[in-house]
């Protein structure tokens, strides 16, 4: 509990706002049903935490690409836009190549 700040949620959100245009009604992108909403915000936290090397990471492990997910040790490697589709594919049937 030492290591909590709202200057992380703060940091986070601002993030997602700045690569999600969907929080921005003004854009054609703006989401008009929830479940739609949900999923792109899903798709992007999958891609940000598991496919994005971050800077700051990766110079902490010496050069070493790596990720939030690799960082915690959920995952060992970094994923590609290709896992996460299979992962999809796996969830509603539908082969990867299809989506």
């Amino acid at each position: 509990m030492d290591k909590v700040s709202t200057s992380y949620v703060e940091r986070a959100n601002l993030t997602m706002r700045m690569q999600m245009r969907r929080f921005t009604r003004i854009t054609k992108a703006f989401s008009k049903k929830a479940e739609n909403h949900a999923h792109a915000v899903s798709l992007h936290f999958m891609f940000y935490n598991f496919c994005r090397p971050h800077m700051t990471l990766t110079k902490a492990a010496k050069g070493a690409k790596t990720t939030p997910a690799m960082a915690v040790g959920v995952t060992d490697r970094v994923w590609t836009v290709e896992n996460i589709l299979e992962l999809m594919s796996g969830l509603v049937g539908v082969p990867a190549s299809l989506l």
